[in-house]
């Protein structure tokens, strides 16, 4: 009798280009609303703040340290999270993750001291953490490397789409709805907004498969194709343990460089509102549709170069030039006083150059980690590298209130991409990274 396993069917080009679009289709616009969603309930605070610090007189310095203690619960929660997915599955813990981020993010409507602000925005960290690299990890589950690269930057198209709806909604949601039901304009913003988490938290756990091998809706053979480009690309690489992945030196290397481009990443999205403020800008809704232009600039860039750097295979450069161009923006953006106009032009850089770097870094771990080495890795470089999501809003909120202007904040924050830039084009050889 024959005992051996029939030959898997490797299709053609063309036919293994339909296959991944029929995978992609499938999720991929799920994800990609859930990611909108987290990324607008993560910064709507930066809206928020254009009325609540008055009517709960907060300062600056509160402002910015309450917005980045969120990434002090993240950063703790982050590996233990990611491991859970890893063990349990996509479909329950995203689902879980987003219930209670939703509850989280409505409750911040009624903090009313900044100790209550402070631990609200804590626990929101603790909800969410796991959320992004429990996205990236499912993302190598059923996409290989050089098909990988698209997907992180469609999946990180959430942030500038976030952007896009999300300040003239806050904008309108702030102006129109103070004071209906005796409830502000900013309590208003953090009830609605969190509305949607609960929606998609139901269809998460109702739709999502865990793994290629539960996907039904695809052939059998679709299945053990995709199956085996995915064991295939796993065997070039790195399997380390926790232990492992947390004593290598390549690793804190993708987390500082992470920490440098975060360090621009919140500074756009907890400062930008404030930043058009300053250039004589008052209304909060016009405020919310300039933040169109910078964010509609982002989307278009982190689509095209994400595409250029799958066709090419090339990913250091791809996150170099775009940290460069954010720099030039935030200098620009300390140097524009009162005009709007360059105010807006060194926005659209620092927005399109970070949220394009974002992305693009993603192709730089997940090409060489594998398995729960890549769980416990990536979810250690996001947790450390969003730790600049704490320090970006308070050391900016602390320098503006002792100099009251955001210059020095801003030179400081084009500094760190540059330093990010070096560490790759120093610490990461091509070889390891282009694939």
């Amino acid at each position: 009798m024959n005992t051996q396993t029939p030959a898997i069917r490797i299709p053609d080009s063309a036919a293994s280009n339909s296959i991944y679009l029929r995978v992609a289709w499938r999720f991929m616009p799920l994800l990609f609303v859930c990611y909108v969603v987290a990324y607008l309930d993560r910064v709507n605070v930066g809206f928020a703040k254009l009325q609540m610090l008055s009517d709960l007189n907060f300062s600056e310095a509160m402002y910015g340290f309450g917005a980045g203690i969120f990434f002090i619960g993240y950063f703790f929660f982050e590996v233990p999270s990611n491991l859970l997915l890893h063990r349990f599955g996509a479909r329950r813990w995203i689902a879980r993750i987003m219930l209670t981020w939703a509850v989280l993010s409505a409750a911040t409507a009624w903090v009313t001291t900044p100790t209550m602000f402070y631990v609200l925005r804590f626990f929101l960290g603790v909800a969410e953490a796991g959320f992004f690299p429990g996205l990236v990890l499912y993302l190598t589950y059923w996409f290989p490397s050089h098909r990988r690269g698209k997907m992180i930057a469609f999946l990180m198209a959430g942030n500038p789409v976030a952007g896009i709806v999300g300040g003239p909604i806050s904008g309108f949601i702030m102006q129109r709805l103070a004071g209906h039901a005796g409830l502000a304009g900013w309590q208003w913003l953090f009830i609605l907004e969190a509305a949607p988490a609960l929606i998609l938290a139901a269809v998460i756990f109702c739709f999502l498969d865990d793994r290629v091998k539960d996907a039904k809706w695809l052939p059998v053979q679709d299945r053990e194709f995709i199956a085996a480009e995915i064991d295939a690309e796993a065997r070039t690489k790195s399997h380390g343990s926790v232990r492992e992945v947390f004593t290598s030196l390549r690793v804190w290397t993708l987390c500082a460089i992470l920490f440098g481009i975060v360090m621009g990443s919140y500074a756009v999205g907890f400062w930008q509102p404030t930043i058009i403020k300053g250039s004589g800008i008052t209304d909060a809704f016009t405020i919310g549709l300039l933040t169109v232009v910078p964010y509609l600039a982002a989307l278009i860039s982190m689509i095209v170069v994400g595409r250029h750097a799958d066709r090419t295979r090339e990913r250091r450069w791809h996150v170099v030039l775009p940290q460069c161009v954010a720099a030039a923006g935030f200098v620009m953006c300390a140097y524009a006083g009162n005009n709007t106009y360059i105010a807006l032009l060194g926005l659209t850089l620092a927005a399109s150059g970070v949220i394009t770097a974002l992305p693009m870094f993603w192709a730089l771990p997940t090409s060489f980690l594998g398995g729960t080495g890549a769980a416990a890795g990536i979810a250690l470089i996001n947790s450390t590298g969003n730790l600049a999501g704490f320090v970006s809003p308070a050391l900016v909120g602390w320098l503006k209130t002792a100099t009251h202007s955001l210059d020095s904040s801003l030179f400081l924050i084009a500094g760190s991409l540059i330093v990010s830039a070096g560490l790759i084009l120093t610490r990461l050889p091509a070889r390891l990274v282009n694939r």
